[in-house]
């Protein structure tokens, strides 16, 4: 598969004539190959931005809401062939590649209904004969990166949101799927976006730093959102900051799911089954902490490792059936053997699973962790989860809380009353009772506190993320003043 960069809607090389590539992380075979933009491209793109900004900042909401609801329906046309590129980029099981064409077409959909929400009020007023309000209005350049693990939702949310407000986008891609995310530029500019309105960028990843510094250092580019790591995240947020540029950012995790003890069991081990191995637990969302009563625990664990041992494994390009395929990359093998060797050093105990080999893992449950060790809030990013037995409400709140992320969680109990009580205090973007931490919705706000980040996505709430609110009056113009 091949990628260019696409500028005012026409596909072209870089100007360098440079390229990079995307490897299957087991084979090491060539999947991709992208254009590795310049600084000089760059430029170019928010040129042209910035240009289609001037008219598209002035076109009604009937023609934005026109081309997001074509757009959704282009989408579902070629489902097929987003489904195969994104398994192919990043491994993902067709169940996973498929749920991201629903719910980028769903996206669409909900962006086209924002069209009509962007909307300010009167104020009262102490000024006689005076007319006080807010609008709100479009900002002017976007740049939005999105990563690779949810390459159609993620994507889609970072390019939609902007534009609906009336902002142009420089859409910088992932390394890792520059592919898929190509195919959401193009069914947008087959919707009918006007050249300019969205231009399409990859770099080599080694040219990343200046490349996306330069991006953010123009004056013609006005908001920043970023959806990675929170150590990227954090380089993002610090440049951004420099040049007072407001940053929406959607960082890393380490989703609890913390299970009373009056919880119904099959349920929650349904929905930790779900929310850990979806995607070989590469999703921000992923349940990395199962917070246990010890009432249930030995009952929980013994079920969970059970399902967790009858997941399929494989290759997803050659066996849609399979649930656990291979990591992104053969290095998070050896970084996630490193947490586990240290766990295991201090006390924890394997239920099941083991050690990766490169990118290949099967289903791994660590039981009996404590905050001595390493894996108790590091980002794992793989098929392997843990288990922290605790007693009593109370203790579960605090080991929920005990992390620096705050993203996703999840509470089971079947006194739902005491179990929201739980939900309320713990400190997450979304919390859900009796359901899994990995959840979206366009229609609800999405976002994370702490270090997983500020701002949200989805919603009514992301309007305010690409709009300025500005206050005007009318008055009448022979006023006196006191001077």
């Amino acid at each position: 598969m091949e990628t260019q960069l696409i500028i005012d809607n026409s596909q072209r090389a870089g100007a360098e004539g440079k390229t990079f590539v995307r490897r299957d992380p087991v084979s090491q075979e060539v999947i991709t190959t992208a254009v590795a933009a310049s600084v000089a491209d760059a430029a170019e793109a928010v040129d042209s931005a910035a240009k289609a900004y001037a008219s598209w900042s002035q076109t009604g909401p009937s023609e934005r809401r026109a081309v997001f609801l074509k757009a959704a329906d282009i989408m579902e046309s070629r489902a097929g062939e987003f489904t195969e590129t994104m398994t192919r980029e990043v491994a993902a099981a067709p169940l996973w590649s498929g749920f991201n064409v629903f719910l980028t077409a769903q996206l669409f959909r909900e962006a086209a209904s924002l069209a009509t929400q962007i909307q300010g009020e009167t104020l009262p007023t102490d000024k006689p004969g005076t007319l006080s309000m807010t609008v709100r209005q479009p900002v002017g350049v976007v740049l939005s990166m999105a990563p690779w693990n949810g390459a159609g939702v993620l994507a889609a949310r970072a390019i939609a949101y902007p534009i609906v407000c009336g902002n142009s986008v420089i859409f910088r891609a992932s390394e890792s799927s520059p592919r898929s995310h190509a195919i959401i530029a193009e069914v947008l500019h087959e919707a009918g976006l006007p050249p300019g309105v969205l231009n399409f960028l990859t770099n080599d990843p080694a040219d990343s730093d200046e490349f996306i510094e330069s991006l953010i250092a123009n004056p013609a580019v006005r908001r920043v959102n970023f959806t990675g790591s929170t150590a990227v995240g954090r380089i993002i947020a610090e440049k951004s900051g420099r040049y007072l540029k407001p940053a929406l950012l959607e960082l890393g995790g380490k989703a609890p799911l913390v299970v009373l003890d009056d919880a119904d069991l099959d349920g929650a081990v349904n929905a930790a089954i779900f929310g850990t191995y979806m995607f070989q637990g590469q999703i921000c969302m992923s349940t990395e902490r199962m917070v246990v009563d010890e009432a249930v625990a030995d009952q929980f664990v013994a079920e969970f490792a059970r399902r967790a041992e009858q997941l399929p494994e494989g290759d997803p390009t050659q066996d849609p059936s399979c649930v656990i395929g291979p990591m992104f990359k053969a290095e998070s093998g050896d970084r996630i053997n490193q947490l586990i060797d240290d766990a295991l050093a201090k006390g924890a105990t394997l239920v099941t699973g083991g050690r990766a080999d490169g990118a290949k893992m099967s289903a791994t449950i660590l039981d009996h962790v404590t905050p001595d060790m390493d894996i108790y809030d590091t980002e794992t990013f793989g098929p392997v989860t843990t288990v922290v037995r605790v007693s009593g409400l109370d203790q579960a709140v605090e080991v929920a809380n005990d992390t620096e992320y705050g993203l996703a969680a999840a509470v089971f109990g079947r006194d739902s009353t005491r179990a929201l009580n739980v939900a309320m205090k713990i400190q997450a973007g979304h919390v859900h009772v009796n359901g899994a931490t990995v959840q979206n919705e366009a229609q609800a706000p999405y976002g994370g506190t702490k270090a997983s980040g500020y701002g949200r996505f989805d919603g009514r709430a992301v309007i305010n993320e690409f709009t300025e609110l500005k206050w005007i009056t009318v008055e009448p113009s022979d006023q006196p003043y006191p001077i």
